[in-house]
């Protein structure tokens, strides 16, 4: 699985990666019942902890997003995808909210705003 971990991004590892097999979970490329990686070979994998690892799949199954086997490992669970992404835009709304009020105490203007997300966007 491809899992990319920034170690200077002030996200803790285990949201990064919680993250990142939520967004693969909800667009699809992620299918229920598929079999996700053994706890130690992500950590050997992403040169992690296995703690970890553990603590991040702990909360996907939490959240209904993946299920354990006992003694088989982790799977992809059958999530309310409609209602995952909609958690997914109500955050990306919020980042986007504080984006905006830092813009505007900077004095940027809605047009030097416009121009930065599109160069943005392109990239």
């Amino acid at each position: 699985m491809n899992i990319k971990v920034l170690t200077k991004s002030g996200l803790p590892i285990y949201e990064q990666i919680e993250r990142q097999i939520k967004e693969r979970i909800v667009s699809g490329e992620l299918k229920e019942g598929e079999p996700l990686p053994s706890i130690r070979t992500l950590a050997a994998d992403l040169k992690i902890s296995v703690i970890t690892i553990k603590r991040a799949y702990e909360d996907l199954e939490k959240e209904g997003m993946i299920y354990s086997v006992q003694g088989k490992g982790f799977y992809v669970d059958d999530p309310d995808l409609q209602y995952m992404k909609e958690k997914q835009t109500l955050g990306l709304e919020e980042r986007l909210a504080e984006w905006v009020d830092a813009a505007k105490k900077s004095d940027m203007t809605l047009e030097e705003a416009a121009d930065m997300l599109s160069i943005l966007w392109e990239n």
